[in-house]
């Protein structure tokens, strides 16, 4: 069975998140949080709150083997910029200005236990 938590608008660049996040994909859920704390990255902590959100979920779940569970898929996608009426410039050459992109990222983590699989070989 799969469970999922995802952080919306994180205040970080996706580039900066991708690098902690491919670090978990696959692993058990113990090693992954391992893994997190040993990091020193500021990513590290928001996925290690989303992953501890994932098995928030599955603990919820009366059908969920804590033990087995791992890392299925672990994603980073880009947010939103904000629009213009949140934009900020930066003063360029020749009087112009540029805009100041503020970076947001979209952290999605989804664990399994499992128990589908072995359901299937059954």
């Amino acid at each position: 069975m799969q469970f999922r938590a995802t952080h919306k608008k994180a205040d970080i660049s996706p580039r900066k998140v991708k690098g902690v996040v491919r670090l978990i994909r696959g692993r058990h859920v113990n090693d992954a949080l391992q893994i997190l704390r040993a990091t020193d990255k500021r990513a590290s902590h928001l996925v290690d709150r989303v992953l501890r959100s994932a098995m928030a979920n599955a603990d919820q779940s009366m059908d969920a083997d804590m033990e087995a569970l791992f890392v299925a898929e672990a994603r980073v996608d880009e947010g939103p910029h904000g629009g213009p009426e949140h934009m900020r410039w930066r003063f360029r050459a020749r009087g112009r200005a540029a805009p100041i992109r503020h970076r947001t990222s979209h952290i999605a983590i989804v664990i399994d236990d499992g128990q589908e699989q072995k359901q299937a070989e059954q």
